[in-house]
């Protein structure tokens, strides 16, 4: 095999899976979108993920920041020498960062320092397989941080927020997934799918799990205890009103595929895999001659491109007008006065600075003092994909929100150190957060998961940045922007969107205690 066009065939499948959604996630969303009440919040969440995707496609760049641990499953023919495969696989790897395809996303779990080329002791994981037939298969997703911690693994029997006891038998597992649904909410950047590993041991399980990813969103299981098992959860979890963005809507779940494997008699695992809505997994056919791509894997069926037809502006007009009858534009540095008086459920516009913070940094701050006068300004909970220009100039390729809830620990105690007033981020903080938000006057603005492109186009320069020492995605982007949409989900008030979806929808998730399919 000429190992150079397998590491070009590499490098295609990689730049593909990270700017450019397979078909069938596609139509899932636009089903999604076919379903949501116009004028909604989740409808404009909706309007939002299907431009970015369209603005990823045009501009092959990443349809989220966050481009995950890259993960291969490999299947190679009798003879194949897969050490250098490996090492063509590591090299597209590196190119792909250094193209601004993928995030440097490889930390040492000690020290904390990024490679800054995605390479490092465990990552990229790369699976082999041997199989009978004359051609290689190789498939990669690109799960990002926030869907994966809010992965799942249950131990059965157990007792479930809800739904009571789970035991060992397919009721039981029943009752988990639909658990795992709900305690998901808006940090997965729901609308979401999940894989769902039945049985083996821990690790094994969640391999499992996570292989259900790499199935299409349109097959059928073959066990008909699981395709019933699947039908089920993809009917009633929608009523669970979480929906997109756990904003409340119609949709909460865009796909569920279920794998069962043996298991010792003291052991009954359910592991779950949750995938947010950019669902990044793609897969190629290549030939073991000449190591070229002789087909792309989960592209049959309709081509949706999410180009803006009239009827699609129309619907964005019409949510805009709906929803945003109350639009506050707020310039940096924002007065208290100024937050005390938006409200949950308000959509603001940020012009001027803002100031990118993630987990290295809010840990910084609690110790050491800031780099900038934060008072007044703005922090937005952001990874982003940067590149430098010939001119050593910084540049942003993608810069959607990352979770927020990793920073429960710190954030209402920065915000009063520092004087911030607003918090940018996705799927919602705790009640730590909210009381500091009443006491100082702060509010917590959720901006769409995943829309890295859709939010880059807002930034209009870099301005500067401090603390690269934490690596590009950890460190303090300085950010001029212009017209940034976010809504506000917590306010100084005391009131949480987060808060009331996740006791509405544990409310109806009680309903299924005793539902069964």
């Amino acid at each position: 095999m000429n190992i150079d066009k397998f590491q070009e065939s590499m490098y295609q499948l990689i730049v593909q899976t990270s700017t450019n959604l397979p078909r069938d996630v596609r139509r899932a969303i636009k089903s999604a979108k076919e379903r949501e009440n116009a004028g909604t919040r989740a409808a404009m969440s909706l309007d939002t993920i299907t431009n970015n995707i369209k603005m990823a496609d045009d501009n092959v760049s990443p349809i989220c920041q966050d481009t995950g641990l890259p993960t291969f499953k490999i299947k190679t023919p009798v003879g194949a020498n897969q050490l250098v495969m490996k090492e063509a696989i590591k090299n597209a790897i590196v190119q792909a960062t250094k193209d601004g395809k993928l995030r440097p996303n490889s930390v040492d779990s000690l020290t904390g320092a990024n490679s800054g080329d995605n390479l490092g002791f465990g990552t990229p994981v790369i699976k082999f397989e041997q199989w009978e037939k004359d051609y290689i298969d190789a498939r990669l997703i690109l799960k990002g941080g926030g869907c994966e911690n809010k992965n799942i693994q249950y131990s059965l029997p157990c007792e479930l927020d809800g739904l009571g006891r789970a035991g060992r038998d397919l009721d039981g597992i029943r009752k988990c997934i639909m658990h795992s649904v709900y305690q998901a909410q808006g940090q997965g950047c729901s609308a979401g799918f999940i894989g769902v590993g039945i049985g083996g041991d821990r690790s094994s399980g969640y391999d499992l799990a996570k292989e259900q990813l790499f199935r299409s969103v349109d097959d059928v299981n073959p066990n008909e205890d699981l395709r019933k098992l699947e039908d089920y959860v993809m009917e009633n979890a929608n009523e669970l009103g979480i929906g997109t963005m756990g904003f409340g809507g119609e949709t909460t779940l865009l796909g569920c595929k279920v794998g069962v494997m043996n298991r010792i008699p003291a052991s009954f695992f359910v592991s779950v895999a949750y995938n947010c809505w950019a669902f990044r997994r793609l897969g190629v056919a290549i030939s073991m001659e000449t190591g070229d791509i002789n087909e792309w894997m989960y592209q049959e069926g309709e081509h949706i491109d999410f180009g803006a037809a009239e009827a699609e502006l129309e619907t964005a007009a019409a949510a805009e007008t709906a929803e945003q009858t109350n639009i506050v534009t707020l310039q940096a540095p924002i007065t208290e006065e100024q937050i005390r008086g938006l409200k949950v459920g308000d959509v603001v516009q940020i012009n001027g600075m803002m100031y990118t913070g993630r987990d290295a940094i809010h840990h910084h701050l609690m110790d050491h003092d800031a780099p900038v006068d934060l008072n007044g300004q703005v922090i937005y909970h952001c990874g982003p994909v940067m590149m430098k220009d010939e001119h050593g100039k910084w540049h942003v390729k993608a810069a959607g929100p990352t979770t927020s809830i990793r920073e429960e620990p710190y954030q209402g105690d920065i915000m009063k150190k520092f004087g911030i007033r607003a918090v940018i981020g996705k799927g919602g903080m705790g009640p730590k957060t909210l009381a500091a938000l009443q006491e100082h006057g702060g509010v917590y603005l959720n901006a769409i998961g995943g829309a890295a492109q859709y939010y880059a186009d807002c930034i209009k320069s870099v301005e500067g940045v401090d603390l690269m020492e934490f690596g590009i995605p950890e460190a303090m982007w300085h950010l001029k922007v212009e017209g940034f949409t976010a809504v506000v989900t917590m306010d100084s008030h005391g009131n949480s969107l987060h808060r009331d979806v996740d006791k509405s929808s544990l409310e109806k998730l009680a309903q299924f205690k005793e539902r069964v399919f």
